[in-house]
């Protein structure tokens, strides 16, 4: 079965960079949207960023566009999400997420899989 992890959440200050890794496995994925989302507490999970994999084509959310990047290595099965310039609001945990039901997904309702979350900390 289709499985992702992540990994690569810490503690950080703001200002400083993280780059979080979701290791795929259990199928082909050429054909698949890869997601990044965010959950902060009492928060809703919101889209940050998403690539399809057959291409590399990406898109983010308006919060976190010129400072976050994603990226994939097909050899390794693993989708990067570079954070740059964190801010003490990108506090949250942070999960991957995988779909081939919809063009473009930013819904969390769009996604079929989903990681089990890594956390990041972003101090003032």
């Amino acid at each position: 079965q289709v499985q992702l992890v992540e990994s690569g959440g810490g503690l950080v200050q703001a200002g400083g960079s993280l780059r979080l890794s979701c290791a795929a496995s259990g199928r082909t994925f050429s054909n698949y949207y890869m997601g990044w989302f965010r959950q902060a507490p009492g928060k809703e999970r919101d889209f940050i960023a998403a690539l399809r994999w057959s291409g590399g084509s990406t898109y983010y959310a308006d919060s976190v566009k010129g400072r976050f990047t994603i990226s994939r290595d097909n050899a390794k099965m693993t989708v990067y999400l570079q954070m740059n310039s964190l801010k003490p609001e990108d506090t949250a945990v942070y999960y991957c997420a995988a779909t081939h039901r919809s063009r473009w997904p930013k819904g969390i309702y769009e996604y079929d899989y989903w990681g089990q979350g890594t956390q990041v900390t972003v101090s003032s």
